[in-house]
């Protein structure tokens, strides 16, 4: 068994809340000076920038899980992760399908940036991209096990956009494979307080926007290769495989 460090929330400049040197480039590299070995590319509502990070982290040795952070219809923040450009492209066309058109002008949101290999603009997104889709938080997790994604509910203790707060609890047919909490939580405290089951797999991810935040916080993971399924056997505790918030 082998252990990973894992900081599975960060955006890239594509993100309006995201600074603008969130590059793929920048992000890979600071993601190799903390010694981090898992990624994942959550901007919000848009997994357009993801494939260009995997593709340049692949040469530098650095594990991307390529997805989303969306926000449900009740607002709450989730992150959803798949293994193939097919699946991604597949959630794409969801997200596309029941976003939230509120028109971006002139990058009044802030920019929106699709970049290249070379950090050029192909694309500039027009609509402003964290408006909540209008698929509830189950319907959401219903279409990433349909395409055999990972789905896991993002910072549920935050008191903005977080499913505890959102909501209040957690709807008992909901299925995810982890919870991410807070820096300044304690997994104690959130399962005590909110009466959760303490065999959930918890997550602690940096939530970057701004290069000195990858890293930051991360999850250890302990696997036997660095794969996709192997991760997911974590997320689920099979086979001697787990993962722990530090």
């Amino acid at each position: 068994m082998k252990t990973f460090r894992a900081d599975l929330h960060i955006h890239t400049l594509l993100s309006p809340c995201a600074s603008l040197e969130m590059t793929p480039k920048n992000i890979v590299s600071r993601a190799k000076e903390k010694n981090i070995d898992i990624i994942g590319i959550t901007d919000h509502n848009s997994t357009k920038n993801a494939l260009l990070v995997k593709k340049i982290a692949e040469k530098e040795g650095l594990f991307v899980l390529t997805g989303a952070e969306v926000t449900t219809k009740e607002e709450v923040h989730c992150l959803a992760f798949f293994e193939t450009q097919n699946q991604l492209m597949a959630f794409q066309q969801f997200i596309n399908d029941n976003q939230t058109n509120i028109p971006n002008p002139s990058g009044y949101f802030c920019y929106q940036p699709v970049i290249d290999e070379n950090e050029d603009i192909i694309e500039m997104v027009g609509h402003y991209l964290p408006a909540a889709l209008k698929k509830n938080i189950t319907e959401i997790s219903e279409k990433v096990y349909e395409l055999q994604g990972i789905f896991i509910p993002a910072h549920i203790d935050r008191p903005s956009n977080g499913l505890l707060n959102q909501l209040g609890f957690i709807p008992e047919n909901l299925k995810f494979d982890a919870l991410g909490v807070l820096k300044h939580s304690t997994i104690e405290h959130v399962t005590k307080h909110n009466n959760l089951k303490v065999n959930f797999s918890f997550l602690r991810n940096s939530d970057a926007h701004f290069i000195p935040q990858i890293g930051e916080l991360y999850t250890l993971f302990h696997l036997n290769s660095l794969c996709f399924s192997e991760i997911i056997k974590a997320l689920k505790q099979i086979d001697g495989r787990f993962c722990e918030a530090v």
